[in-house]
This record gives C-alpha cells, structure tokens and sequence, in this order.
C-alpha cells in the first residue's frame, strides 16, 4: 500500500514494505498491503519440534493479558489524542469522520471512557507505581493501553504504532531494501506469519527458505501474534549483516512441523514486481510478485512489450502474490477490462463506493490467470473483476480470501493505528472474505515434480489453455 496518503487504504495479508509494502508485506511486503515494517523485544528463546496444544493455547493467554490492560485504553487522551491526517485535503479528525457517518454515530452507544472505568484506570496505575517491581514510563503504559484496545478487536489486521513505530513502517525503500527476499504473510489457519512466495536469486531462496514456511522467530525473538509488518521490519537491516529466521516446516511423513534455523545475509533486494517473457507461438506470460506502487508502470511496460511482440495470448500468473496496493490493483485492472465496475467496498452502515473503469480496455486476445491459495488481497480484487467479465480462464486453486480493506489513522502525537474499515466486492457482488475465489478450472500444482525438474504443470496448464483459445 502506498504511505503516500495519511489514511491510506491496505489492503493485506500483509506482505511487507507495502507501504512502500504491509502493508503486503515483501520484507517490505517483500516480506511486505504497501501493502506491500520493524521491531524488537528481548524474549527467551524455545526450541520446539512441533506446534503444541500449549503454544495453541499461548494466543488467548496473551490476548488476556492485553485485554485486561486494554481497559486502560480508556484513557485520557483518546478523546482529543485521535486526529487523522488527510493527505491532499487538509486534516481531519476521527470527529469529524464520525460526524461524517451518522449511523455509526447513533448506533455506537456511550464511550467507554467512563468515570468508573476512568477511576479504574487510575487505581491500576497506582498499583503499578506502588508494587510493581521495575520501573514503567507513562508513556508505556499508554502505548500498551492503546495496543491493547486494538487487540480486544480480534481482528490481526487492526494494531497500533507507537510514533517509532510508524516511523520505521513509513521510511521510503527508493524502489530496494535490504533484506532476504522473501514474501511475508499471515498465515489465517495457525495464526502465524509465514513466507507465501520467495523471490528468485535471494538470499532466502540461496538459504533454503521455502513458500509456505511459518516464522516462529526473528533472531531469537518470537513473532507470534505480531503484525506482519513488525515482522518483515525485523527481517530487514543493514546490508552484509545477519539475521536468523527460525521456520515451522510441515514434515508429511512425520504429520508434524520440524524446526530450522537460518542464517541469511541481508542485501540489497531489487523491487522488480513483475516478470515478463514472450513463449512459444506467441503468448505472453506475466508474473506479478506483489502489488507496489511501482508494479502498475512495470505490467504496463510489460503488457507494452508483450503486444510490440506480436502477442496471441496471455498468461497472468498471480500465484503466491500476497497483494499490496489496493488502487495499483484497480489500476492494472481497468489496463485490461470493459467499462463497469471494477470492485467496490461496503462500510459497517452499508455506505458503498465503487471504483469504475470509464474506458472500454477489454483484453483483445484470450487469457488465462493463474491463482494459489497465497493469492491473496490486491490479487483477488484483479482476479475476481477479471473472472466477473469473463476476460480470463481462471487456474489454480483457491485464493486466499482476504476481502477487508484497512485505512492507517495518524494520531496527534505522531502514533497511529491501522484499522479495518470495510469489505470489498467484486463487480458481481461477491464478497470472498474468508472463502477466496475459486478458479474455473482446478489445478493443483506438483510441488515434487517441480523440485525434481523445475517442470511447474500449472504454467504449462495455463499454457495449454490460451494455446487452446488462440487455434
């Protein structure tokens, strides 16, 4: 997602940079929404050989501890403390974006801020100050308030930043970063941060790390429950030093996870976001990695040169892509569509907003996308316009089904929380919030005969098809 606008729109599994990304998050995103992110606390270190019952249970531990303190999120300063930054229209403030939306303001009932819940807060403070055995900042305390309210909303896609934070999530990549190379997602069935898609000629693919990975720790530090974007900004740092990126893999034979760690060496990773090649008898093959700010300009260079070529058909390959830019998406879509909509999102009081394509740009020669279940955000909002108008043969597997948008809300004091603030539509209605879009033809990809030979049967699958459409 762009860090361009102050309340910018996300979309995630998180891959990382999105931002720049979480905000899909590929280190930036890269293990980038802006997406398409960074921190560090001190923790021991465990070395399990599977995930236990007891780490299941570790989640709603933690979320407890949180959410007793998210009753201090109550706090004082919320009430004048939320402002948000409009970028390009002046400033506003979460006030007047409620003034704004009359029914979440008649329906939202009294604030929490209550005098007893106030007076609650202060008790506890007075305890912390009287009994607790190391020293605690004010702001701290306050900080740990308002990551816990965000927590108590269940929703891993809603956190708070402190001001470092955001700092960290907003610094500009200039088109590179230094990291391994790697996607970072969430991983929606263990809760986990995972790799979905490893970039070619990395230092992670050189390592060993492979698509489907779980992220259990960052140099010793345990990443579970964290927001991908505090992953990947911990993956990131310096060229030519370390990192140790400890993975839950699954062992089929075993019918459990393995642990491994890796040490990989950080470089410079070039933000080249898509892959074009011209194949036999004409047909164009494009593989978009994520959706950055600079991914719309490279398909479009791509699409230029693949029709210069003589193009006859055309390969869209969207497997293990983890999303990104929510409008570079929308973008690339009306490159290829008829007039109509193109997605539209939906609010809690049903308040709808459609993003339309004005020009009639349907694709003149037959297509096929290729979609997996780390397809996901962005992605699915290009594959379900483009399976809706029936300007492409959609194949693969499932997606992801990642359909809520997130919009990122400065705070006064230079903090901010990134929110979720609607679902999203494909131009038929069709909301593939948790269920993903399923291709017009199922193809499950051979993972063996991949590593074996480098054969990939959905490409030549896809392949076969358009080759079909084109005799």
């Amino acid at each position: 997602m762009s860090t361009e606008n102050n309340n910018r729109i996300e979309m995630e599994p998180e891959i990382e940079d999105k931002e720049n990304e979480p905000e899909s998050d590929l280190e930036s995103g890269l293990e980038s929404e802006n997406d398409d992110e960074e921190n560090e606390i001190e923790a021991e270190k465990e070395d399990p050989s599977a995930l236990t019952p007891e780490e299941k249970e570790k989640l709603s531990y933690v979320k407890g501890l949180i959410t007793g303190a998210a009753i201090v999120l109550l706090t004082f300063g919320i009430a004048f403390f939320i402002r948000c930054v409009n970028s390009g229209a002046g400033s506003e403030t979460l006030k007047d974006l409620n003034a704004n939306n009359s029914a979440a303001s008649s329906n939202s009932g009294s604030s929490v801020l209550t005098k007893e819940n106030e007076n609650k807060i202060k008790n506890v403070e007075a305890l912390i100050d009287q009994y607790y055995l190391e020293d605690v900042s004010k702001e701290d305390l306050m900080d740990g308030m308002l990551a816990g309210m965000m927590y108590s909303l269940e929703d891993p896609y809603s956190v708070y930043y402190t001001k470092e934070e955001l700092t960290k999530l907003m610094e500009k990549t200039e088109g590179a970063y230094y990291g391994i190379g790697a996607y970072v997602g969430l991983d929606k069935d263990t809760g986990y941060a995972y790799i979905p898609s490893v970039l070619p000629d990395t230092p992670a693919q050189a390592a060993g790390i492979m698509s489907g990975d779980l992220i259990y720790a960052v140099d010793g530090v345990e990443v579970y429950g964290l927001d991908t974007s505090e992953v990947v900004s911990m993956i990131k740092g310096e060229e030519g030093t370390d990192v140790v990126i400890t993975i839950y893999r699954f062992n089929n034979e075993k019918g459990y996870y393995d642990t491994f760690d890796f040490t990989i060496t950080r470089k410079k990773i070039d933000r080249d976001t898509v892959q074009y090649e011209m194949l036999d008898n004409q047909i164009a093959y494009i593989w978009v990695y994520e959706f950055d700010k600079v991914t719309e300009q490279q398909f479009k260079d791509a699409l230029g040169k693949a029709r210069e070529e003589g193009m006859k058909g055309l390969i869209i390959d969207l497997r293990d892509n983890p999303g990104g830019d929510f409008n570079v998406a929308i973008d690339m879509a009306r490159m290829i569509l008829p007039n109509g909509t193109v997605v539209y999102t939906e609010d809690k009081n049903g308040t709808k907003q459609n993003y339309d394509n004005t020009n009639d740009n349907r694709l003149e020669v037959p297509l096929a996308v290729l979609i997996n279940g780390n397809s996901a955000s962005a992605s699915e909002v290009l594959t379900g316009a483009i399976k809706d108008y029936g300007v492409g043969h959609i194949m693969g597997t499932t997606s992801y089904g990642k359909g809520i948008v997130q919009r990122v809300v400065n705070l006064a004091d230079g903090s901010a929380i990134k929110l979720t603030i609607c679902k999203y539509f494909t131009p038929n209605g069709v909301c593939i919030h948790g269920t993903g879009i399923e291709p017009d033809e199922e193809v499950v990809f051979d993972s063996d005969t991949y590593r074996d030979s480098g054969y990939d049967n959905q490409k030549n699958a896809a392949y076969e098809y358009v080759l079909g459409q084109i005799q």
